[in-house]
C-alpha cells in the first residue's frame, strides 16, 4: 500500500513538473499578445532588477513579473542587465527580451549632420534634437587632440567635423561624439588622400581649408571640381580668391551678418585675415566642415585654366578663363547684381 502511494506521488509529482516546465517554456518563448507597435524603454543605469520587471510590467512589455524574474535567475545567473535605452518591437518573447537586456543592444538614434555647416551651426542642430546643450558641443570641439596628428595649428575642429549619418546611443557625451566626427573624418582622409596633399605641396589644414570653401560655393557634385580648379590656378599665380563665403564666414562669428541682406560692397573692404578681397592666399582656418565630394575636389581639381567663375542665379556658374569674359558673364547672369564670384 505505502509502495503505491510513493508511486502515485512521483507520478503526480513529475506531471505536476512536465506542466510546470511547459507552462515556463511556453511563457519563456510564447510573444506577447498585443498589436504590433514599437518602445523606446530606458534602463537607467543602477537601477535594480526588481524595478525593472515592474516598469516592463507597467508599460505591457512582459506579462508577469515574478516569470521575468524567475526566467533572469534560471537563465542567467551571472549576468547585468545593461542599462541604456531600448527599443522594443512587439510582440517580443520573454527570452527574446532578456537577451537582449543582457547583450546590451541599445537603440542608436540617427543623427544627420549635413554637409557645409560650421560647428556652431552642428552645435544648434544638436541642441535642437535634444542630445547636447549648444554650449557642451562648442566646448568638447576645443578638444583639439583630436585632430593633432594631422593639424598642430588648429584653435578648434571645425573642418573635421565629417558630416554624415551617425548612430548614436542616448546619453552619449558631446566630446564622445565630437570624437567620432573626428574619427570618421580620419577615416575618409586616408593615406591616398595625405600622399595626394604631400604631391600637392600643401598641408592637411590647407587643403581642408580649401575643400571647405568649394563645399559654400557650390552644392553642385559636377561643379566642385571646377571651383576647385579656378581657386587652385588662383593660388598658383598669387592671385587673392576674391571667395565670397570667406566674409560671411566672420561676418557671422561676430554675429554681423544679415542673410536676407547679402553682402554689401563695403563688406569687401572690411580689415579681417578672412577677407580673401584683401588678403591673398587661403583664409587662417576652413569655413565649414567640407564633406567627401569636396575634400575630393579639392586633392583632385579639373584639369582646366579657368580663372573666374558667376554664378547663374539657378544655383550653377559660368567658368571663364580670362577677365573680359568672365565680364560678359557677369552682364549676362548678374545684371541686377553687383558683387560677382570668383572677381
Amino acid at each position: 500500500m505505502t509502495g503505491k502511494i510513493v508511486k502515485k506521488i512521483l507520478i503526480s509529482s513529475l506531471f505536476f513538473l512536465l506542466v510546470l516546465v511547459s507552462w515556463f517554456h511556453l511563457e519563456l518563448n510564447a510573444p506577447l499578445k498585443v498589436l504590433p507597435k514599437k518602445l523606446l524603454v530606458e534602463i537607467q543605469r543602477g537601477e535594480s532588477v526588481q524595478k525593472i520587471a515592474m516598469t516592463l510590467k507597467e508599460k505591457g512589455i512582459i506579462r508577469k513579473r515574478l516569470v521575468f524574474l524567475l526566467a533572469y535567475k534560471l537563465l542567467y545567473p551571472r549576468e547585468s542587465l545593461k542599462a541604456g535605452e531600448y527599443e522594443f518591437i512587439l510582440p517580443l518573447s520573454l527570452k527574446d527580451f532578456l537577451n537582449k537586456l543582457i547583450e546590451g543592444k541599445v537603440y542608436l538614434h540617427p543623427l544627420v549632420i549635413p554637409e557645409g555647416l560650421t560647428r556652431g551651426e552642428i552645435a544648434e542642430l544638436l541642441e535642437s534634437m535634444n542630445f547636447f546643450k549648444k554650449e557642451e558641443f562648442l566646448e568638447a570641439t576645443l578638444q583639439t587632440q583630436l585632430i593633432s596628428s594631422l593639424d598642430t595649428d588648429a584653435l578648434d575642429l571645425e573642418g573635421y567635423l565629417f558630416p554624415d549619418t551617425y548612430f548614436v546611443p542616448k546619453g552619449i557625451s558631446a566630446f564622445e561624439f565630437a570624437s567620432m566626427m573626428v574619427s570618421q573624418f580620419k577615416t575618409v582622409f586616408n593615406e591616398d588622400s595625405r600622399r595626394r596633399t604631400s604631391e600637392l605641396r600643401m598641408t592637411t589644414r590647407e587643403i581642408v581649408t580649401l575643400a571647405s570653401l568649394i563645399e559654400k560655393e557650390t552644392s553642385l557634385p559636377e561643379e566642385k571640381k571646377l571651383i576647385s580648379s579656378v581657386f587652385h590656378n588662383r593660388l598658383r599665380r598669387g592671385m587673392k580668391l576674391d571667395c565670397d563665403p570667406t566674409i560671411i564666414y566672420f561676418l557671422k562669428k561676430e554675429g554681423k551678418y544679415k542673410n536676407s541682406n547679402g553682402l554689401k560692397k563695403k563688406d569687401l573692404s572690411l580689415d579681417n585675415p578672412y577677407n580673401t578681397y584683401i588678403y591673398p592666399g587661403l583664409p587662417p582656418s576652413p569655413i565649414c566642415n567640407p564633406g567627401r565630394d569636396s575634400l575630393q575636389a579639392a586633392l583632385f581639381p579639373s584639369n582646366e585654366q579657368y580663372l573666374y567663375f558667376v554664378s547663374k542665379n539657378d544655383g550653377s556658374h559660368h567658368f571663364s578663363q580670362t577677365y573680359p569674359e568672365h565680364q560678359r558673364a557677369v552682364q549676362k547672369y548678374q545684371k541686377r547684381f553687383s558683387l560677382s564670384k570668383g572677381n
